[in-house]
């Protein structure tokens, strides 16, 4: 049987630095990509990325609030690849990343979820440094550790991580790929992981597939992402028959901003600017 051939794919808006370290990434793997696909939400590609010997091809998806699922959507209809694997642009591959989703791409195949370490600010400013990036980096703690050489099937398909992940054309087809309704942060992910339970696709975590997450402010609560978040729980909530982004919910009703049950969402009020600019978190602070 002839190996498989694996495009990696990012969705890029702004974030250019982070997109040089990933692929910087992906020029330091052991097994370099047979192309990377990077889909700009954005009016331009940038011109002047580092060279690579790989092609490097560019897809351009209209939309002003983040068409994440589409974006998705239009890079996996452009790969040429047999193995899809999707990468954050925050996230910078490790060494083996690439060969380890490719190696399992039979065995066990399915979607292939891999380990992202957190990295602090300033982590990559002197360049990639893979050791001291694993002594830097922190597992997020609602992720497993897992062994560089382990395969461990998933607890549930709600474990998805869009961060870093390998599935085969052919599965992201039988699952219909993302729902293109999800607009803007979240939901979309969580829609996938029903689309591919539903279709029969097993999920797995792999070891050895590590990427580092480069380092950004992030906000607690996402007010910044307020109307997304309630519009797209809502639209889950009717397809599935049930909530996702409950960890959000939570924190807006906690504060009073809506109202929440078993069925529906009410809004009761918007988070001011003053709310929004003080979710802002400090540089040290991780994980949202």
């Amino acid at each position: 049987m002839t190996s498989s051939t694996v495009s990696v794919l990012t969705l890029v808006r702004g974030r250019r630095a982070h997109l040089v370290n990933l692929i910087a990434g992906l020029n330091a793997s052991t097994r370099k990509p047979d192309e990377l696909v990077i889909a700009y939400m954005q009016d331009a590609p940038y011109a002047d990325l580092p060279p690579t010997d790989f092609p490097v091809r560019a897809v351009f998806v209209a939309g002003e609030a983040m068409p994440l699922a589409a974006a998705r959507n239009h890079a996996a209809a452009a790969a040429r690849g047999d193995q899809l694997i999707f990468l954050d642009v925050d996230c910078v591959p490790a060494p083996t990343l690439v060969e380890r989703y490719a190696a399992t791409a039979i065995e066990p195949g399915g979607i292939r979820l891999g380990e992202v370490l957190y990295l602090p600010a300033g982590a990559i400013d002197a360049g990639l440094d893979w050791e001291m990036l694993d002594r830097v980096g922190l597992r997020h703690p609602a992720k497993p550790p897992i062994a560089p050489d382990e395969i461990r099937p998933t607890p549930s398909h709600g474990e998805l991580w869009g961060l870093s992940f390998a599935i085969s054309a052919a599965d992201w087809t039988r699952a219909g790929g993302m729902d293109e309704r999800y607009v803007g942060y979240g939901g979309e992910e969580t829609d996938f992981a029903a689309r591919l339970e539903r279709a029969g696709v097993p999920m797995w975590w792999v070891g050895g597939a590590r990427a580092y997450h480069q380092h950004h402010v992030v906000h607690t609560p996402a007010y910044q992402h307020f109307d997304a978040i309630v519009r797209n729980a809502r639209l889950f909530r009717g397809t599935w028959g049930r909530w996702c982004m409950d960890y959000w919910l939570g924190h807006f009703a906690e504060r009073g901003l809506i109202a929440w049950d078993a069925d529906t969402i009410t809004v009761l009020r918007a988070p001011t600017a003053d709310e929004v600019a003080a979710s802002r978190m400090p540089p040290e602070v991780l994980f949202s």
